[in-house]
């Protein structure tokens, strides 16, 4: 298979901080897959060490079966595109999407069609002889990942390439990144702290803290389905509510008992309830699960965030409809959107 990446036991450290601990994870072909967590998590590393700029203190990184470990960058077929896009500012854009090319000695005819297969690819035909610092922010990330995509890797690394855009082009760009990713058909390795980016381009998600991989899953099982309170409050906003399993498929919280759908914890085991803000409906008083006292409101656009406090833990609800500071409300939330998970 082209792009296969496997990582076994890979553990690396710097004095005596832990980086990646004993890092065990395998990256499918044509798999867009997101490394996600916070500063200092070890995800950057981790794209280092397969791209072959580090090398672990013990384990195995290998690629389509190959060993790989101690192999340099320029003889493994894996291209990475930086934040900082580095491209070179003394060369047009065709001479910057060239550039590998030409340190292969490709015949010129071959290079010509290469570079503009490229150009298509990322949407910018007819920018050959525009010098590269004419170029907005995007159109530079474009020519940054065209460069890397004309050596015909078989996988893509990108660390965190959206980073320094603003907020509508890094959006725009998401989707882009997609579309390319599934035209050319290799594999793509993003490194990113957005959980937006995570959630809006991936096909895996590896949450990642403290050198650690938290979770592994699709966009739609790491939102929905965390499986530690890490995940939940990295992922999204959440409510994380001390809570006791007095039974299967029941659960006490706030002071009264609610049925939910999770099984297989010890009778009377303390766990942490995960409740998402848009997962709590605003009620009437009297026919709310729980009452409680509305401390702030906020109008974020398309919801408003509440802030209510039951008396012995204060819910962010995400609705469509408005309260005032100081309303008194009723909360419901059907069992479906009561996660519980062991505490961390």
């Amino acid at each position: 298979m082209a792009g296969t990446i496997e990582l076994i036991n890979v553990h690396k450290q710097f004095g005596d901080n832990v980086v990646l601990d004993n890092l065990n994870l395998t990256i499918k072909d044509k798999e867009f897959l997101t490394l996600l967590g916070p500063s200092g998590c070890g995800k950057t590393t981790t794209l280092r060490l397969i791209a072959g700029f580090a090398t672990p203190d013990s384990g195995t990184i290998l690629l389509n079966g190959k060993d790989m470990t101690n192999v340099p960058p320029h003889k493994r077929n894996v291209n990475t595109v930086f934040q900082k896009y580095a491209l070179f500012t003394h060369m047009n854009v065709f001479e910057n999407i060239a550039f590998g090319l030409r340190i292969k000695k490709v015949p010129e005819t071959e290079i010509k069609e290469k570079v503009s297969e490229m150009l298509r690819l990322v949407n910018l035909r007819g920018f050959e002889n525009r010098s590269v610092e004419s170029l907005s922010g995007g159109q530079q990330q474009r020519i940054a990942i065209a460069r890397a995509l004309v050596n015909e890797p078989d996988v893509l690394l990108l660390d965190e390439p959206l980073g320094a855009l603003d907020l509508k082009l890094r959006q725009g760009m998401q989707k882009e990144l997609k579309s390319i990713q599934e035209r050319v058909g290799i594999t793509f390795v993003y490194v990113t702290h957005e959980q937006e980016e995570a959630l809006t381009m991936s096909d895996t998600i590896v949450v990642m803290n403290e050198g650690k991989i938290q979770q592994i899953g699709s966009p739609l099982d790491i939102y929905n389905e965390p499986q530690n309170a890490f995940v939940a409050d990295f992922i999204g906003e959440s409510n994380i509510v001390d809570g006791v399993m007095l039974d299967d498929y029941r659960v006490v919280f706030s002071g009264r008992e609610f049925v939910c759908v999770d099984k297989g914890f010890e009778k009377d085991e303390p766990v942490d309830v995960v409740i998402r803000p848009e997962d709590i409906e605003v009620v009437a008083p009297e026919n709310g699960m729980l009452k409680a006292t509305v401390e702030s409101v906020v109008f974020k656009g398309v919801h408003y965030e509440i802030m209510a406090n039951t008396g012995d833990f204060t819910y962010m609800i995400h609705s469509i409809l408005e309260q005032q500071v100081g309303d008194h409300i009723g909360m419901d939330i059907i069992p479906e959107y009561i996660h519980i998970m062991r505490k961390s």
